[in-house]
Order: C-alpha cells, then sequence, then structure tokens
C-alpha cells in the first residue's frame, strides 16, 4: 500500500473525538495529488455525514453555482479536494451545527495538505476556515475579511459560508455575488482547463 493510501486509509479509521460526536464517526474528506482547487469548510453536516460526499446539501448547490460548475466535475478527486476544518458532523447547537472539533486539524491537516502539491486555488469558507488559513491576515469579522479579499487572491478566497441559513448575509452584501463570484468563476475555469 502506498504511503498515500496508508495515511487516507488512516485518517478514515479516525476515532479520536467519538466520544463527542452524536452520530459517531464518519471523517468526510477528499485529497489527491493532482487536484487543483482545495476547498475549505467548517465540518460535514447532517446530510454529508449521511452521504458521506462534501457538500452534498443545499450549501454544495450554492458553492457549486459560484463555481459554475457541475457535480460531476465537483466530485472529481483530480480536480477538486475537500479538507474541512473538522472531518466529521459535530453535532447541533442552539443556532446550527457546532464548531468543528480540534482534533482533526491538529491531528491530520499538515500532513493532507501536503498531498495537495498542485493546488492553485484555496476555497476558505466560514469562520473557522478563516481563523485557520488567515491567521494574523484576517480581519475583525467574516465580512470584512470577504471585502478584502484581493489582499488574498488569486491562491486562496475567502468565502462566506453558502448554506442556506446566510440568505441574509448575502441580501446585505450584495457586492459579494456581483463582484467576487465572476472573478471566482474566471478562475476556476482557467484553472480547470490548464
Amino acid at each position: 500500500m502506498s504511503a498515500l493510501k496508508k495515511l487516507i486509509e488512516e485518517v478514515k479509521g479516525c476515532a479520536l473525538c467519538a466520544e463527542h460526536l452524536p452520530l459517531g464517526p464518519r471523517p468526510v474528506f477528499r485529497v489527491h495529488p493532482q487536484a487543483k482547487i482545495l476547498v475549505v469548510g467548517q465540518a460535514p453536516g447532517v446530510r454529508v455525514h449521511r452521504s458521506g460526499l462534501p457538500f452534498d446539501d443545499p450549501s454544495g448547490d450554492r458553492l457549486r453555482k459560484w463555481m459554475n460548475m457541475g457535480r460531476e466535475t465537483f466530485y472529481d478527486e483530480s480536480k477538486i479536494a475537500f479538507l474541512p476544518m473538522g472531518f466529521c458532523y459535530p453535532g447541533t447547537g442552539k443556532s446550527g451545527d457546532l464548531p468543528p472539533r480540534p482534533e482533526c486539524a491538529q491531528t491530520w491537516r499538515a500532513r493532507l495538505l501536503c498531498i495537495l502539491e498542485n493546488v492553485e486555488l484555496t476555497l476558505v469558507i466560514g469562520q473557522y476556515a478563516h481563523a485557520y488559513h488567515f491567521s494574523g491576515e484576517k480581519k475583525k469579522t467574516l465580512t470584512e475579511t470577504v471585502r478584502d479579499w484581493r489582499s488574498f487572491w488569486p491562491s486562496r478566497l475567502p468565502l462566506p459560508h453558502p448554506s442556506p441559513r446566510n440568505l441574509l448575509w448575502l441580501k446585505k452584501n450584495p457586492w459579494f455575488e456581483a463582484e467576487v463570484v465572476p472573478e471566482l468563476q474566471k478562475e476556476v475555469k482557467r484553472i480547470l482547463q490548464n
């Protein structure tokens, strides 16, 4: 077994935080050495936990729309990698899903990121992913960080979460879909055509 396959199997079998997971461990991630785009989300929701496919829910529908991409390309591991901040569904709190468990990032993130040497664009989604990937660079709020997207472009792009819960944010910030999304679509198309 190759070192990569061995690592992936090890991560898939991870149960470090099993006692904290209401539905038990089921790590959901995808990495491939040829992937050119990395999607960094928060943690899987219930639907994703059940299907085992990253962003296999209404959030994924919106994210694919932002990327101008169909499901077939979106789930082509040789093109798109998915490495959320937490790999398993963390459970639900008062205002939605709980934060990602910290064990994933501490234990696996650096080792898995090393595999992704061909990534040209990292989509950094939500506050927990922003905190990790923009440490020292992010602004006071998620909105300010997303508004400052050109500072990170074209290698990284801060995004709000595409969840239906963020419809109000999208309505309050129409500049995002008017300015950022078209640039994202152009860059995704350029990367995948090369």
